[in-house]
């Protein structure tokens, strides 16, 4: 466990027509994950340590975007924001320091707000390094990212060594 302090919370992104979300998957969002909050080079061990090696470094895009090929992590290493998760159907998350967000492939996310230097590692799991990213803009293009997600499989380990992809297992 990455941290004793560290506490889980999920949620269930409802499905929408551009922003499909996960058909079964919810979100995992963790508080207080030390590593995360100590920065980048942290949290990308943390990851690594995890089985999520692939990461990167930066922020995140302020439109509605979703990925159809891969599963993602999001860890804040500095700043604070207002995520909104899901869509436009989603609800807002505030996020700091030490959070990390475990996406399931299909849902939807973008920045609304940011300060404090925002930033962010993020990762994916091993042969989903090459991402897609959707806006939703084509139903034809959404319908065949249904599919895509669909058939995506259950990360091996959880990214931060929790049991939030173990709860993905129940509900595969």
């Amino acid at each position: 466990m990455a941290s004793g302090t560290m506490q889980l919370e999920t949620w269930n992104a409802p499905p929408g027509e551009a922003i499909p979300n996960h058909p079964s998957f919810p979100v995992l969002v963790y508080r207080g994950v030390g590593p995360v909050a100590a920065g980048v080079d942290a949290c990308r061990a943390l990851f690594a340590e995890h089985g999520w090696p692939d990461s990167w470094m930066g922020g995140l895009f302020g439109f509605h975007h979703f990925h159809s090929a891969s599963h993602q992590v999001v860890g804040v290493v500095a700043g604070h924001a207002r995520l909104e998760l899901g869509g436009p159907q989603g609800r807002a998350f505030d996020v700091a320091a030490g959070d990390v967000i475990v996406l399931p492939a299909g849902t939807g996310h973008r920045r609304v707000s940011s300060g404090g230097g925002f930033t962010v590692v993020g990762a994916h799991p091993p042969g989903q390094e090459h991402y897609d990213l959707l806006r939703g803009d084509d139903p034809a293009e959404v319908a065949a990212a249904r599919e895509r997600i669909a058939a995506l499989g259950v990360p091996l380990q959880d990214p931060v060594g929790g049991d939030g992809i173990g709860r993905w297992r129940t509900t595969a």
